[in-house]
């Protein structure tokens, strides 16, 4: 295989329930949202698995809620083999 690469969505990408389903079905990425959450001093798993779209589109959680997702799908994609040789985000 050639070389593989990451390009993650940015800001307006966000949505209600983004990342549930990644954090419930795969323990590396459920521990991605555990170190966000402490991290960041405020549980920004349950914005992202329950908040509300005007929570979501606030700057201030907008942009740890995609980064979080963002490494939470990384971590999966490398727990599946995959090494990027470049990641981006838009």
């Amino acid at each position: 295989m050639g070389k593989v690469a990451f390009v993650f969505p940015g800001q307006a990408s966000q949505y209600p329930g983004m990342g549930k389903e990644l954090a419930e079905k795969y323990p590396a990425a459920r521990a991605v949202f555990d170190e966000a959450d402490k991290a960041l001093g405020f549980s920004i798993s349950k914005i992202c698995f329950a908040g509300s779209e005007e929570e979501l589109k606030l700057t201030s959680n907008t942009q740890p809620a995609i980064l979080t997702c963002s490494v939470a799908v990384h971590s999966r994609a490398c727990g599946e083999g995959f090494a990027a040789g470049f990641c981006g985000r838009a």
